[in-house]
């Protein structure tokens, strides 16, 4: 495949679609609900990025959790759970900054690569793709990786259109044509929907040139303006926004500090559990309902860097920050730093266990009577329930915190029920045999 890039007036035309405001409106929702989604997202810097940086930020998590929190009554104290719980998921823990220490990865051309000379990015660009190239080969790839271009603004549209094209022309050369599974591109900071258009005609033209199969290139959405959430007359933004992607959409991710900073809150109550951060996100929840799109909360942004009680400290803070998400439905997150990957999942792995007995009750009795309302102690279930139940069994299984064997065992379900991911499927079979 040449490496040759897109011809500048082909880039040159979105540029002016996105000045005059020529859009080009799609209404198609994604959902693919069989595939699993990230507990997290890594971000760092394109510069920084080489083909084994997800192994490298393993080794690092493991050696800190293993200085800090070296057996399971530490962590327990450190992030303030049932040391019981602690001994059931600290050898899981262990296991998986092991084995998959980093779920997904966003290599970052924007907030955490900063503004530099136009030559430096091109270089940075380029030297990237070649490391996903060779990390794809080597087979050292998280199970997601993507890049997160600049915004899409008067001042930034060119150089962010023209680091994506290098980054993804200089891939497919090295590649032969081939992009990394579940490879997505992030747009920051959107205020209109006219960058999401332009965006989505810049795949469209790169699908194009390259001779890709239409739709192959998708992106994500960062909710991180109050203009992404509400348009000035007072309508919810986000359909417009998605509808804007002609079915490229696979997430949203709510960016809390840019967020909080555009609605005023000062830099000391800037975090992740301030009340407009959750009236946001419930806006998101509600207007993305049934399309399939991944909701993704943000980072903490106080490291463990330091001292054991700096680092447990930072740990509780950030448990903190990723169970208010879980309960409040946001099952990923970002992280900055390898030393938060031990409490990210701790805490995620403390959340599924904790609850798995009562959910592996009530779903056994809900499956027995056939989805019919049931009384399991004080808790009424109804027939909406069910797939919540089951869903509850298929995130814990997916990010490690049980295993399908305990799912099986646990839930009542044989594996192919499981895997399958309906429970009116599951009923119905059920029923026919």
């Amino acid at each position: 495949m040449s490496e040759t890039t897109i011809p500048d007036k082909a880039l040159l035309t979105i540029v002016d679609a996105l000045d005059k405001g020529n859009v080009r409106v799609a209404a198609q929702f994604p959902g693919d609900s069989a595939a699993r989604q990230p507990v997290h997202v890594v971000y760092g810097g394109a510069h920084l990025f080489t083909a084994d940086a997800a192994e490298k930020l393993g080794a690092v998590a493991l050696r800190v959790l293993q200085e800090h929190a070296p057996d399971a009554a530490a962590l327990a104290a450190a992030i303030e759970i049932d040391p019981a719980v602690a001994a059931r998921l600290y050898p899981r823990v262990v296991e998986k900054l092991t084995r998959e220490a980093v779920e997904d990865f966003r290599i970052d051309f924007e907030d955490g690569f900063g503004h530099r000379a136009e030559a430096e990015e091109d270089e940075h660009a380029r030297r990237a793709a070649g490391e996903v190239a060779a990390g794809l080969q080597a087979g050292t790839l998280p199970p997601s990786i993507g890049i997160r271009i600049k915004p899409l603004s008067e001042e930034l549209k060119r150089r962010s259109l023209r680091t994506f094209d290098l980054f993804l022309t200089t891939l497919l050369h090295r590649t032969g044509g081939v992009l990394p599974p579940n490879f997505v591109v992030t747009l920051p900071k959107i205020m209109s929907p006219d960058q999401v258009t332009a965006l989505t005609s810049a795949c469209d033209a790169f699908e194009y040139w390259r001779e890709l199969p239409a739709g192959t290139l998708k992106f994500e959405l960062m909710i991180e303006t109050t203009q992404s959430v509400f348009t000035a007359d007072g309508t919810v933004a986000l359909p417009r926004l998605i509808a804007e992607g002609g079915g490229r959409i696979v997430a949203a991710h709510f960016g809390t500090y840019d967020y909080t900073a555009a609605c005023s809150i000062t830099a000391a109550h800037q975090h992740m559990l301030h009340p407009v951060c959750d009236f946001a996100k419930h806006v998101m929840q509600v207007a993305l309902a049934g399309t399939g799109i991944w909701l993704s909360d943000g980072a903490t942004n106080v490291m463990p860097i330091g001292a054991r009680d700096v680092v447990h400290r930072a740990w509780r803070l950030h448990a903190r920050h990723v169970r208010h998400s879980l309960t409040t439905g946001f099952y990923q997150g970002w992280d900055l730093h390898p030393a938060q990957l031990p409490s990210r999942y701790a805490a995620v792995y403390a959340f599924f266990i904790e609850g798995l007995d009562a959910a592996s009750e009530r779903l056994k009795n809900f499956v027995d009577k056939a989805a019919q309302a049931t009384l399991v102690g004080d808790v009424f279930d109804d027939a909406a329930t069910g797939q919540g139940l089951l869903n509850y069994f298929l995130r814990a299984m997916n990010c490690g915190a049980i295993t399908e064997e305990e799912a099986v065992e646990k839930s009542g379900l044989t594996l192919a029920e499981l895997r399958g991911r309906s429970f009116l499927k599951i009923l119905a079979a059920r029923r026919s045999a």
